[in-house]
């Protein structure tokens, strides 16, 4: 009789797991990309090209999502994916602030570290510009001229990284700013009305005045091509070797398949030929830098920007 009971129950499992749904392969749903940022700029524009090639790719809708929030934090977008659960259907596009200070800033959802990144592909083409009839040519000479004469320095905002490495790089170079000021536009007008000598900016927003105006260093890994002449922060001050930055990144949990297929696209889509033309039209960084990489830049950046909040503080 038991041995007859062992056979039904052995059948019956094997009827339920004939008729039981299997696991949908990911993607089976529509994606999300959200962007803690307002539309229209490189981390929106290059997110919807990865988000147009996944769509194809997987068959499946992707849109980017912009969940504005400002620089500094709370990062409503940030805090959205942090809620979502752990599938790849709700995939961050964030600056290196989420990542890097996003759980130390009193931010409770996003306390403890909530994301892995999947990889960082873009660095902003952010530069330290003056006019061009300004008394000195590089940024060291800058810095000697700001001992004896007050400069004003333009920007998009303390809390931005570029900001706080300008601010840092006077501490270091032994002078104060005059005075210091964030603007809703840092661009040629910034210069050409007189309110500000010398701003902290996107070389985007220089290219209508380049001619008219003299890059002095760049925020950025490498030097841009488009001026070449100026250095990077980092060859000025290796201490200062710290540039904004925006990649993918996922809650925790995610499974491994799951984020190889995200990968796999943006690998791609940021390498493609009409990214790299953006970036060649922009002065941007646009490459693919892999998990473990991504992984350990963040942990150096950490380190970075607590030595540079010391120096400002």
């Amino acid at each position: 009789m038991r041995k007859m009971m062992t056979a039904v129950s052995a059948a019956a499992i094997a009827v339920t797991g004939a008729f039981a749904p299997a696991l949908a392969e990911y993607p089976d749903k529509p994606v999300n990309f959200i962007v803690p940022w307002p539309p229209g700029d490189l981390e929106d524009v290059l997110t919807r090209m990865i988000a147009e090639d996944f769509q194809k790719k997987y068959g499946v809708a992707a849109a980017v999502v912009n969940k504005p929030g400002g620089g500094g934090g709370p990062f409503p977008g940030a805090i959205e994916v942090a809620q979502a659960p752990a599938d790849g259907y709700t995939i961050g596009s964030f600056v290196i602030g989420v990542a890097v200070v996003g759980d130390q800033i009193g931010i409770p959802e996003l306390t403890p570290a909530k994301f892995d990144p999947l990889g960082i592909f873009l660095t902003y083409p952010f530069v330290i510009a003056t006019a061009q009839d300004a008394p000195y040519n590089t940024i060291q000479e800058m810095a000697e001229y700001a001992k004896t004469h007050e400069l004003a320095l333009g920007h998009f905002g303390a809390a931005l990284t570029p900001t706080q490495v300008t601010l840092a790089y006077a501490k270091l170079a032994g002078f104060d700013w005059g005075s210091e000021a964030a603007y809703d536009a840092v661009d040629c007008n910034t210069l050409a009305s007189g309110d500000a000598d010398v701003i902290n900016t996107t070389l985007q927003l220089l290219m209508p005045c380049l001619d008219k105006v003299k890059v002095l260093a760049s925020l950025t890994n490498d030097r841009i091509t488009i001026v070449p002449d100026a250095p990077t922060m980092a060859e000025v001050d290796p201490e200062l070797d710290l540039s904004l930055w925006n990649g993918l990144f996922v809650v925790k949990d995610t499974p491994q398949d799951v984020r190889d297929k995200i990968i796999a696209v943006a690998k791609e889509t940021v390498m493609s030929d009409r990214a790299q033309a953006l970036a060649k039209e922009t002065g941007a960084g646009v490459y693919w830098q892999d998990a473990a990489e991504s992984e350990a830049r963040i942990a150096k950046d950490r380190a970075t920007i607590a030595k540079i909040g010391k120096l400002i503080e």
